[in-house]
Protein backbone atom coordinates (compact mmCIF):
# COMPACT_ATOMS: atom_id res chain seq x y z
CA UNK A 1 0.00 0.00 0.00
CA UNK A 2 2.95 2.31 0.26
CA UNK A 3 4.94 2.21 -3.19
CA UNK A 4 3.42 2.28 -6.66
CA UNK A 5 5.47 0.96 -9.36
CA UNK A 6 9.07 0.34 -8.67
CA UNK A 7 9.90 4.06 -7.87
CA UNK A 8 7.10 6.09 -5.98
CA UNK A 9 6.52 5.93 -2.49
CA UNK A 10 3.07 6.66 -1.19
CA UNK A 11 2.45 8.15 2.04
CA UNK A 12 -0.64 6.80 3.20
CA UNK A 13 -1.16 9.70 5.98
CA UNK A 14 -0.36 12.26 3.49
CA UNK A 15 2.14 14.90 6.01
CA UNK A 16 1.44 18.17 5.97
CA UNK A 17 3.25 21.09 4.54
CA UNK A 18 2.92 23.35 7.87
CA UNK A 19 5.56 26.27 6.95
CA UNK A 20 8.27 27.42 4.36
CA UNK A 21 10.25 30.36 3.92
CA UNK A 22 13.07 31.36 1.43
CA UNK A 23 16.27 33.40 1.47
CA UNK A 24 17.81 34.92 -1.80
CA UNK A 25 20.64 36.80 -3.35
CA UNK A 26 20.33 40.11 -4.90
CA UNK A 27 20.50 38.18 -8.51
CA UNK A 28 17.76 35.97 -7.77
CA UNK A 29 14.98 38.95 -7.32
CA UNK A 30 15.69 39.71 -10.67
CA UNK A 31 14.40 36.80 -11.25
CA UNK A 32 10.54 35.10 -12.35
CA UNK A 33 10.49 34.47 -8.94
CA UNK A 34 12.26 37.13 -7.52
CA UNK A 35 8.63 38.59 -5.75
CA UNK A 36 8.28 35.61 -4.08
CA UNK A 37 10.99 34.67 -1.63
CA UNK A 38 11.03 36.01 2.02
CA UNK A 39 14.20 38.00 2.64
CA UNK A 40 16.85 39.13 -0.01
CA UNK A 41 20.91 39.59 0.88
CA UNK A 42 21.95 43.05 0.11
CA UNK A 43 25.13 41.31 1.25
CA UNK A 44 26.62 38.03 -0.18
CA UNK A 45 28.32 37.38 2.90
CA UNK A 46 25.69 38.42 5.00
CA UNK A 47 28.07 40.49 7.41
CA UNK A 48 30.49 37.20 7.61
CA UNK A 49 34.16 37.23 6.87
CA UNK A 50 33.62 34.55 4.17
CA UNK A 51 31.26 33.30 1.86
CA UNK A 52 31.14 29.68 3.33
CA UNK A 53 30.18 31.79 6.48
CA UNK A 54 27.65 33.82 4.99
CA UNK A 55 25.90 30.60 3.48
CA UNK A 56 25.64 29.11 6.39
CA UNK A 57 23.82 32.03 7.99
CA UNK A 58 21.63 32.69 5.12
CA UNK A 59 20.47 28.44 5.52
CA UNK A 60 19.91 29.42 9.39
CA UNK A 61 17.88 32.91 8.47
CA UNK A 62 15.45 30.66 6.81
CA UNK A 63 14.97 27.79 9.02
CA UNK A 64 14.52 30.04 12.16
CA UNK A 65 11.68 32.00 9.89
CA UNK A 66 10.03 28.48 9.15
CA UNK A 67 10.04 27.72 12.27
CA UNK A 68 8.80 31.16 13.47
CA UNK A 69 6.05 31.58 10.66
CA UNK A 70 4.32 28.80 12.85
CA UNK A 71 5.42 30.56 16.21
CA UNK A 72 7.33 27.44 17.10
CA UNK A 73 10.93 27.31 18.99
CA UNK A 74 13.36 25.20 17.03
CA UNK A 75 13.94 22.25 19.48
CA UNK A 76 9.84 21.38 18.30
CA UNK A 77 11.08 20.89 14.81
CA UNK A 78 11.77 17.26 15.33
CA UNK A 79 14.74 16.69 13.08
CA UNK A 80 16.52 18.47 10.30
CA UNK A 81 17.03 16.78 7.02
CA UNK A 82 19.59 19.49 4.85
CA UNK A 83 22.06 19.53 2.52
CA UNK A 84 24.35 21.86 0.15
CA UNK A 85 26.86 21.82 -2.24
CA UNK A 86 29.94 22.34 -0.55
CA UNK A 87 32.45 19.36 0.32
CA UNK A 88 31.13 17.10 3.77
CA UNK A 89 27.84 19.27 3.37
CA UNK A 90 29.98 21.88 5.96
CA UNK A 91 26.89 24.87 5.39
CA UNK A 92 24.32 22.47 6.63
CA UNK A 93 26.45 20.47 9.09
CA UNK A 94 27.33 23.54 10.34
CA UNK A 95 24.13 25.45 10.52
CA UNK A 96 22.94 21.70 12.29
CA UNK A 97 25.90 22.73 15.00
CA UNK A 98 24.43 25.93 16.05
CA UNK A 99 20.62 25.20 15.92
CA UNK A 100 21.53 21.77 18.10
CA UNK A 101 18.35 19.58 16.76
CA UNK A 102 18.45 16.00 15.75
CA UNK A 103 20.12 16.04 12.11
CA UNK A 104 20.81 13.88 8.87
CA UNK A 105 22.70 15.54 6.42
CA UNK A 106 22.10 15.34 2.56
CA UNK A 107 23.96 15.41 -0.41
CA UNK A 108 21.86 15.48 -4.11
CA UNK A 109 23.37 18.35 -5.55
CA UNK A 110 20.64 19.95 -7.53
CA UNK A 111 18.03 16.81 -6.09
CA UNK A 112 18.12 18.06 -1.93
CA UNK A 113 15.83 19.62 -1.62
CA UNK A 114 13.36 17.33 -2.83
CA UNK A 115 15.27 14.53 -1.20
CA UNK A 116 14.89 16.39 1.96
CA UNK A 117 11.21 16.36 1.43
CA UNK A 118 10.96 12.89 0.28
CA UNK A 119 12.77 11.63 3.50
CA UNK A 120 10.92 13.91 5.60
CA UNK A 121 7.34 13.23 4.71
CA UNK A 122 8.55 9.08 5.13
CA UNK A 123 9.65 10.07 8.79
CA UNK A 124 6.16 11.82 9.21
CA UNK A 125 4.09 9.12 7.57
CA UNK A 126 5.97 5.94 9.36
CA UNK A 127 5.19 7.85 12.44
CA UNK A 128 8.95 8.45 13.59
CA UNK A 129 8.72 12.06 14.15
CA UNK A 130 6.05 14.34 14.70
CA UNK A 131 7.68 16.80 12.63
CA UNK A 132 10.42 17.57 10.19
CA UNK A 133 12.12 20.42 8.75
CA UNK A 134 13.36 20.05 4.97
CA UNK A 135 15.76 22.79 3.89
CA UNK A 136 18.78 23.13 1.22
CA UNK A 137 21.11 26.07 0.18
CA UNK A 138 23.68 26.85 -2.38
CA UNK A 139 25.57 30.16 -2.62
CA UNK A 140 27.19 31.44 -6.20
CA UNK A 141 30.46 32.57 -4.75
CA UNK A 142 30.98 29.14 -2.22
CA UNK A 143 29.87 26.76 -5.84
CA UNK A 144 32.74 28.30 -8.17
CA UNK A 145 35.03 27.86 -5.48
CA UNK A 146 34.55 24.14 -4.85
CA UNK A 147 33.66 22.85 -8.51
CA UNK A 148 34.89 25.81 -11.18
CA UNK A 149 37.53 28.53 -10.69
CA UNK A 150 37.46 30.49 -7.22
CA UNK A 151 36.34 34.33 -8.12
CA UNK A 152 39.61 35.85 -6.70
CA UNK A 153 41.60 34.00 -10.29
CA UNK A 154 38.48 36.74 -12.54
CA UNK A 155 38.62 33.60 -14.57
CA UNK A 156 35.49 34.30 -17.59
CA UNK A 157 32.49 32.60 -17.92
CA UNK A 158 31.48 31.53 -21.51
CA UNK A 159 28.05 33.14 -22.67
CA UNK A 160 26.23 29.82 -21.81
CA UNK A 161 27.27 29.43 -19.02
CA UNK A 162 24.88 28.73 -16.37
CA UNK A 163 24.72 30.09 -12.49
CA UNK A 164 24.43 28.32 -9.49
CA UNK A 165 21.68 30.23 -7.34
CA UNK A 166 22.46 32.01 -4.41
CA UNK A 167 19.38 30.78 -1.78
CA UNK A 168 17.97 28.59 1.00
CA UNK A 169 14.68 27.43 1.64
CA UNK A 170 13.08 25.52 4.39
CA UNK A 171 9.92 23.29 4.50
CA UNK A 172 8.41 22.21 7.66
CA UNK A 173 6.53 19.08 7.59
CA UNK A 174 4.48 17.54 9.87
CA UNK A 175 1.54 15.07 10.81
CA UNK A 176 -1.27 17.00 11.69
CA UNK A 177 -2.51 20.91 10.81
CA UNK A 178 -1.44 23.47 12.72
CA UNK A 179 -4.60 26.31 13.35
CA UNK A 180 -1.70 29.45 12.38
CA UNK A 181 -0.44 28.12 9.27
CA UNK A 182 -1.05 28.92 6.05
CA UNK A 183 -0.63 26.16 4.09
CA UNK A 184 -3.21 23.71 5.61
CA UNK A 185 -4.51 22.28 2.69
CA UNK A 186 -0.95 21.03 1.11
CA UNK A 187 -0.27 17.90 1.94
CA UNK A 188 2.25 15.50 0.55
CA UNK A 189 0.77 12.10 -1.35
CA UNK A 190 3.47 10.88 -3.15
CA UNK A 191 7.48 10.94 -4.12
CA UNK A 192 9.12 8.94 -6.90
CA UNK A 193 12.67 8.19 -6.69
CA UNK A 194 15.40 9.21 -9.41
CA UNK A 195 17.54 7.61 -11.41
CA UNK A 196 21.26 8.44 -12.49
CA UNK A 197 21.23 9.11 -16.01
CA UNK A 198 24.50 9.78 -17.75
CA UNK A 199 24.35 11.10 -21.28
CA UNK A 200 28.35 12.15 -20.90
CA UNK A 201 28.36 15.95 -20.57
CA UNK A 202 31.68 16.78 -20.05
CA UNK A 203 31.34 20.97 -19.61
CA UNK A 204 31.13 21.98 -16.36
CA UNK A 205 29.43 25.59 -17.17
CA UNK A 206 26.55 23.57 -18.94
CA UNK A 207 24.69 21.86 -16.05
CA UNK A 208 21.05 22.19 -17.87
CA UNK A 209 22.29 19.30 -20.46
CA UNK A 210 24.17 17.51 -17.30
CA UNK A 211 20.43 17.63 -15.46
CA UNK A 212 17.98 17.63 -18.18
CA UNK A 213 17.24 13.43 -18.13
CA UNK A 214 16.78 14.02 -14.23
CA UNK A 215 12.84 16.57 -15.56
CA UNK A 216 12.31 13.52 -18.22
CA UNK A 217 12.53 16.40 -21.38
CA UNK A 218 15.08 13.96 -22.94
CA UNK A 219 14.20 10.46 -21.90
CA UNK A 220 10.42 10.43 -20.64
CA UNK A 221 9.63 7.05 -20.55
CA UNK A 222 11.90 6.55 -17.80
CA UNK A 223 10.15 9.48 -15.94
CA UNK A 224 13.12 9.99 -13.39
CA UNK A 225 11.92 12.50 -11.14
CA UNK A 226 13.64 13.56 -7.80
Amino acid sequence: MKQAGSATLVFENRPYVLSAASVAGKAEEKGPYGHVFDEIMEDDRLGEKTFEQGERKMLIKALCRAMARVALPMEEAGCLLAGDLLNQIVTASYAARELAIPYLGLYGACSTMTEALLLGATLVDGGYRTQALCAASSHFSTAERQYRFPLEMGTTAPPHAQRTVTGAGAVLLGDAPLPHTGFRHVRLEAATLGRVRDLGITDANNMGAAMAPASGILTPSVFPLF
